[in-house]
């Protein structure tokens, strides 16, 4: 005779079976996002807004089905993979926003806002992103331009200075600050050209 509860551990084979099968869709319908998010930054450096949003609308069906996995087995919002793919949607759609000339606030996903770490994440790769423009503008000789990223960029580091970041957005912030840097540096040299 077993001592063991046959329907208790039927039932857990069921929920770990349910739970592989849904993180292997959360896995990828991930990979489906970060991928378009990618691109759509790539395109939004090409100045190919169209593109950008056509993949900016792949992304977000990746998030809605992740979403939809979700209301079954919740654990698939604590994913490595979903986070990692919805801190590149939020850097992706901030960029986006900041093209648009919109102010930078907070990013929603079916009406639910982003983890504030996770959007901290896309923040802080947002201010690269603003740097890489920033050079593009440069080699145009917008000096206007190349300002006005750099004070944008100023304002996002300020912000983030006044929190305790750790760990993992300590690394990001990190990161976001040599690029403010590189910043600084670009107007200056853009300056000194135009004196």
């Amino acid at each position: 005779m077993s001592m063991l509860d046959e329907r208790f551990f039927d039932s857990l084979k069921k929920a770990a079976s349910a739970y592989q099968s849904a993180r292997q869709e959360v896995i990828h319908a991930a990979d489906d996002t970060r991928t378009a998010s990618k691109r759509a930054i790539f395109a939004m450096h090409r100045d190919d807004l169209a593109k950008a949003d056509e993949l900016l609308a792949v992304a977000i069906d990746g998030l809605s089905r992740i979403g939809a996995t979700a209301e079954t087995v919740p654990q698939m919002l604590d994913e490595g993979s979903y986070r990692s793919a919805l801190e590149e949607y939020v850097e992706a759609r901030l960029y986006r926003d900041f093209l648009e000339g919109k102010s930078v606030t907070a990013v929603e996903i079916g009406g639910a806002a982003v983890p504030y770490d996770v959007y901290l994440g896309g923040l802080s790769d947002l201010v690269g992103e603003l740097q890489r423009r920033q050079v593009k503008l440069a080699t145009a000789g917008d000096l206007d331009g190349v300002k006005a990223i750099r004070d944008t960029m100023e304002e996002i580091i300020g912000v983030m200075l006044e929190m305790d970041l750790t760990g993992y957005l300590r690394n990001k912030f990190d990161q976001a600050k040599n690029s403010f840097r590189r910043a600084e540096e670009v107007l200056y040299e853009l300056s000194v050209r135009r004196s």
